[in-house]
């Protein structure tokens, strides 16, 4: 027999020494996948204790299934090479199932879901995820462009999972960015824990689905979810008026931070909810609001509430009225619940009995508010009450010294005091204070929630933050300049210059158009619109005329107009000492023609005059379904004139009887409007036309000669006032609907007006009786 050589054993044992070593290093260091069908083929054969490590890249359209069976000591672990250079983007998702998995560092972005969810802790109703962590993974603006369809951006089911140090931002189409589902018996007593999060920015949807979290839903109502929600950070996350709907029982809600969010933790169906030691921030911006108690069972204790504004169903504290007999799903009323030692500094409304109506006729019952403190430095009187207290007891509650309030008993005035503490937030002190006011250390901050690797800083352009453009009066020099500028730029033109544009200006960043000097520059255009706003885009506009005259002889033109295709983003648009002009070439030519799916946040028109017009400044109406939708959250208009229009000068619409949203919003001051409304095509047969506008403040306008005002309230209880306005020779306000309204100081008095202009002259009887003291009508700028 011969020998084998001495070489070949040793390269034989060196070879098996290298791969036991590069089977070692893949066991502690993970699997590095770089495909689609790499990763398949990974977790195909994951076994305990597996790492599956995505590559650096991007992985575009990567619908990916991870699932496994892991144990406790030896989890299954997806994770990535390096955290934030790996990217999921285009038609992605991720489904899980099994047991014990962790997913760690994935970045959702630039993309949307091609089914309904980003990450499932399902991968149908039978292959649930059980005791799977989710942590430090990042959905940013993962959204699908058509803004009405709707998908959710993580939906847990299964038991015993984990979700936390995840950055969630920027969800802008329907659904809600989080659900927890009990819709199987393997989902109910779940026992998942929601923690240490940061959930940022969600702007306002203007429609029912844009809760930022929901535990159940009205069919699961009354099942047991024992979900825990702690530590987390809620920033700005305004989608509706549900910023947490809780809708299953025995959950829990801890050292939770909610900044400057519209809307209300909603304990909206099930019972024996747990809310503690949570911090409500409202900096006094509009719709900040509290906790919203809503069926048996509920606590509400040890929370912290400062500068809150929201009122009806999204104040500082809400407890409702409930429907006697109420199925779960509808209102359950109020039984044995309790606000005990809560905190409120400078919060405008704590509501009682909220809602109540002639279906929601049932008063709290056996429930208490006990040992609170409620301080207010500037309003005496913060409570509202809708019908009978009397089954809620009062006892051991504290007043500032200049608090009082309708409720005859269980509150004591005090002397207090404002200390910041060493945690920034001002806590009232007192010698009737029995227990010393704290913020739980574990409440959740902006620096520990999220990830540490993904940046949390706003990314939302503002108007007027770029560079100034000068450019030159021509045939189509705003077109060319706009195509090189960037988001916040300001486009300067040349005083008295006239701009000719034969192609529509497309905005799609936020741009400010203004003149540089006293006299304007003129813009006339060739096509249906000026400017079209386009996703992304906003628009300022000052000191500038608008000319129709060169406009094309076609019915619907106007001067700006929103895409026609759905809109993700929220626009604004501000008008400031503009003059539009001449918009009579055809029927039916707008200043502002939006469409369906498009949303602002803010129109502002103010200080601009309106002139010899066929169609209507703005039709705010193109939302019709009838569900609650709406285009604009604020619309005002101040100080502008508005003569020979023959459409309306406003028509805002809000259809249907969903009380989930907040808006509109509008405020309409010291106009004149002179002969507005009498086109034969004005189909609304009014100067404005409002449906179902949430909060109406019209004041100090002077209406001459012009159509009238017809308003029709739907639910919510809207805040009409209609005071201080001059009709002369004008049409009547009409008011429908069953709700409440304020009409005081309406006046007939003939105007006279200083030559060429609108002002007043001196010695006019609408001098001085305006709200502020001053003329009716518009005021002259200094």
């Amino acid at each position: 027999m011969k020998k084998q050589p001495r070489f070949s054993l040793v390269l034989i044992v060196c070879l098996f020494v290298i791969f036991s070593c590069k089977e070692k290093e893949s066991s502690t260091n993970g699997l590095l996948v770089k495909d689609v069908a790499a990763f398949n083929d990974a977790v195909k054969n994951a076994n305990p204790g597996d790492v599956i490590t995505l590559a650096n890249g991007v992985w575009k359209d990567a619908e990916l299934v991870f699932e496994g069976h892991g144990t406790t000591e030896k989890p299954i672990t997806l994770t990535v090479e390096t955290k934030g250079k790996v990217t999921l983007e285009g038609a992605s998702n991720l489904q899980l199932a099994g047991e014990h998995l962790i997913i760690n560092g994935l970045v959702f972005k630039n993309g949307y879901t091609p089914t309904n969810a980003v990450i499932s802790f399902r991968k149908n109703r039978e292959e649930l995820a059980n005791n799977t962590r989710l942590t430090e993974c990042v959905i940013d603006n993962f959204n699908n462009p058509e803004r009405q369809v709707q998908d959710y951006w993580v939906t847990i089911y299964g038991k015993n999972n984990r979700i936390d140090h995840n950055h969630i931002v920027g969800k802008k189409n329907l659904g809600v960015t989080m659900i927890v589902g009990l819709d199987t018996k393997e989902s109910v007593k779940n026992n998942h824990k929601i923690d240490h999060n940061y959930f940022g920015p969600r702007p306002t949807y203007g429609n029912n689905g844009g809760e930022t979290l929901r535990i159940g839903t009205s069919h699961t109502a009354l099942e047991n979810s024992k979900t825990l929600v702690e530590s987390n950070y809620f920033d700005r996350t305004n989608g509706e008026h549900e910023i947490i709907s809780n809708k299953s029982c025995q959950n829990t809600f801890k050292y939770n931070t909610f900044f400057e969010c519209t809307g209300t933790l909603t304990m909206r169906h099930g019972n024996e909810t747990l809310v503690d030691g949570n911090v409500f921030i409202g900096n006094g911006k509009p719709s900040t609001g509290g906790v919203r108690i809503i069926n048996e069972s509920q606590t509400v204790i040890n929370n912290y509430h400062v500068g809150l504004t929201g009122y009806r169903f999204r104040g500082a504290f809400v407890m409702m009225n409930g429907v006697p007999n109420s199925p779960p799903n509808r209102y359950v009323p109020v039984i044995d619940s309790k606000l005990n030692n809560n905190t409120f500094v400078n919060c405008d409304h704590i509501q009682l009995g909220a809602g109540s109506d002639s279906e929601r006729s049932q008063a709290p019952r056996t429930s208490e508010i006990s040992g609170n403190i409620f301080y207010n430095d500037t309003k005496d009187d913060t409570f509202t009450v809708y019908d009978d207290i009397s089954g809620i007891t009062f006892k051991d509650n504290l007043l500032g010294s200049n608090g009082k309030t309708s409720i005859t008993s269980g509150f004591e005035n005090a002397e207090i005091r404002l200390v910041k503490n060493e945690q920034g937030f001002l806590i009232p002190t007192s010698d009737k204070i029995k227990s010393k006011v704290t913020i739980n250390p574990n409440v959740a901050t902006k620096e520990n929630t999220g990830t540490t690797w993904y940046s949390k800083a706003d990314t939302n352009i503002a108007l007027n933050s770029g560079k100034t453009i000068k450019v030159k009066a021509g045939i189509n020099t705003l077109y060319e300049i706009v195509k090189d500028s960037e988001g916040g730029d300001i486009i300067e033109l040349e005083e008295g210059g006239t701009y000719l544009i034969t192609k529509a200006v497309q905005i799609n960043h936020p741009l400010t158009f203004k003149t540089s000097g006293t006299k304007k520059a003129t813009i006339l255009f060739e096509r249906m619109m000026a400017f079209e706003i386009q996703n992304g885009g906003s628009l300022s506009l000052e000191n500038v005329s608008f000319d129709g005259t060169k406009s094309p002889d076609y019915a619907g033109n106007s001067v700006i107009s929103t895409s026609k295709n759905s809109m993700l983003d929220n626009y604004k648009l501000f008008i400031d000492n503009c003059e539009f002009k001449d918009m009579v070439v055809n029927h039916s030519f707008d200043v502002l023609r939006v469409s369906k799916g498009t949303f602002a946040d803010t129109i502002s028109i103010q200080n601009s005059t309106f002139k010899n017009i066929s169609g209507h400044i703005a039709a705010l109406d193109k939302e019709t379904d009838d569900i609650g939708a709406y285009n604009v959250e604020y619309m005002l208009m101040k100080n502008n004139t508005v003569t020979d229009m023959q459409g309306a000068a406003l028509r805002l619409y809000r259809g249907g009887k969903d009380e989930s949203t907040f808006g509109p919003f509008l405020e309409v001051d010291h106009n004149v409007f002179n002969n507005v409304g009498f086109g034969k095509k004005n189909k609304y047969k009014a100067a404005m036309s409002l449906y179902g506008v949430q909060v109406n403040d019209i004041q100090n306008n002077n209406f001459n000669n012009t159509k009238g005002l017809k308003m029709h309230l739907v639910v919510g209880e809207p805040i009409v006032n209609v005071v201080n306005n001059n009709y002369y020779k004008s049409g009547e306000i009409e008011v429908t609907g069953d709700e409440k309204y304020n009409v005081e100081n309406l006046y007939s008095i003939k105007s006279d007006f200083k030559e060429g202009t609108f002002q007043l002259l001196e010695g006019s009887s609408l001098q001085g009786k305006g709200t502020d003291k001053k003329e009716i009508g518009i005021i002259a700028k200094n």
